[in-house]
């Protein structure tokens, strides 16, 4: 009798132990509300900060710890001033909205660019936003000007929006995972205006990279060069990832997001399908931290010392709330709950900068180009700006 009780004295500890020892989860609500209040202050701190820059918008930290800016053609302008638009979304304050105007119109030159696939970023970003809350009809002339402009990248031949025009020695017409993100740009102008040709073009290039950028485990390369007179590709490496068959974190995020995107732009069920298990191969990786913000590339040969990439994190966050309304089932949960785990690291200290710090970025621990020793382990404005989005899409899914 005396070990009996004894025996169940134990079991009552430990269990008691166990459940005075978890910590309680904070609602993601708050972890919501705590990330925009933050963005929001760190954007308008950046906001006035260069608002006597005529022309300029903020990049990144330089080595020297101060605040990188570019002009609009850099491929990153666009990500401010929508950064700005979505927190306008979420408080529609006079002082965010204007700010949001001002940066936008320093952006519209880029309508005119047709060196670049990054258009896409450019102006959706900004003036897709801007034209989605104000319906601003110079918004919508200003992205028509630019979708004709990005349309003399499209080769017929090959089926696909050039990305670059350097490395021509080794790279006939190349196409990175990154030019998926620009299709967006091309679908919305097609809806506005009703030209069907800018929406073709998003579906040949969506369906000529689901053919030839992904391996059988759906990790997918970062460049893939076609040959201009067969349309087949002759090349597949990385540029930015750690080598041509490692798995390069952002790209993941960038084909994750891309093929998410243009199935719920298009519906194509094939696109659904990809995106799935692109999820899959990120959700189930073996090298994915405990907190669920990857390091820069998953094959990285010093993990777990290797740097991290917010900015991946908050672009598969973003995807993965939608893709989990795509998938009425037990995987669609699956993403949803590793994108609100996301979401929470990020929102922690550990990423989250503290008011004013940070050179008023959001996101710490970002890497843009870690091979050429470029923009490793700082804050990036597209961090900033797909944490802030993945932050309206949660909220808007809690508020259901």
């Amino acid at each position: 009798m005396k070990n009996g009780k004894l025996g169940l004295f134990m079991v009552l500890f430990v269990l008691l132990s166990a459940f005075s020892s978890g910590e309680k989860q904070e609602p993601m609500q708050s972890v919501v509300n705590r990330g925009l209040n933050r963005a929001t202050e760190q954007a308008l701190l950046m906001a006035k900060e260069l608002k006597n820059r005529e022309g300029r918008f903020p990049k990144t930290i330089n080595k020297k710890g101060e605040l990188a800016t570019s002009d609009y053609a850099w491929w990153c302008s666009g990500f401010f001033p929508g950064e700005l638009w979505y927190l306008y979304e979420n408080h529609p304050d006079k002082e965010l909205r204007a700010y949001a105007e001002m940066y936008t119109n320093r952006i519209e030159n880029a309508k005119k660019i047709t060196y670049s696939h990054d258009v896409g970023f450019m102006l959706n970003c900004s003036f897709g936003n801007g034209y989605r809350l104000t319906k601003n009809p110079h918004y919508k002339d200003v992205m028509t000007t630019g979708a004709n402009s990005l349309a003399t990248r499209f080769k017929e031949e090959v089926g696909l929006i050039r990305s670059w025009d350097f490395n021509k020695k080794k790279w006939q017409f190349p196409v990175i995972i990154d030019n998926m993100m620009n299709l967006e740009f091309f679908t919305v102008v097609s809806r506005l205006t009703g030209n069907d040709r800018f929406r073709d073009m998003a579906i040949s290039h969506a369906d000529k990279t689901m053919e030839h950028h992904f391996r059988p485990d759906y990790s997918c390369y970062h460049v893939v060069s076609y040959d201009t007179i067969t349309g087949k590709p002759h090349i597949k490496q990385t540029h930015q990832g750690y080598a041509d068959e490692s798995a390069w974190a952002r790209g993941q995020a960038w084909a994750l997001y891309g093929f998410t995107m243009m199935y719920k732009e298009t519906g194509k069920k094939e696109y659904l399908k990809q995106a799935n298990h692109i999820a899959r191969f990120i959700m189930n990786h073996p090298r994915m931290p405990e907190d669920k913000v990857p390091y820069w590339d998953f094959d990285a040969p010093d993990i777990p010392n290797a740097p991290r990439d917010a900015s991946a994190a908050a672009i598969m966050a973003s995807a993965l709330l939608d893709l989990s309304q795509m998938n009425p089932n037990k995987f669609g949960k699956s993403c949803r709950m590793l994108a609100e785990q996301q979401l929470r690291s990020l929102t922690s200290p550990e990423y989250l900068a503290k008011k004013g710090g940070n050179c008023n970025f959001v996101l710490l621990h970002s890497t843009g180009h870690y091979p050429n020793n470029s923009e490793v382990d700082v804050p990036l404005s597209y961090a900033d700006y797909y944490y802030v989005e993945a932050l309206i899409r949660m909220k808007k899914l809690l508020n259901k």
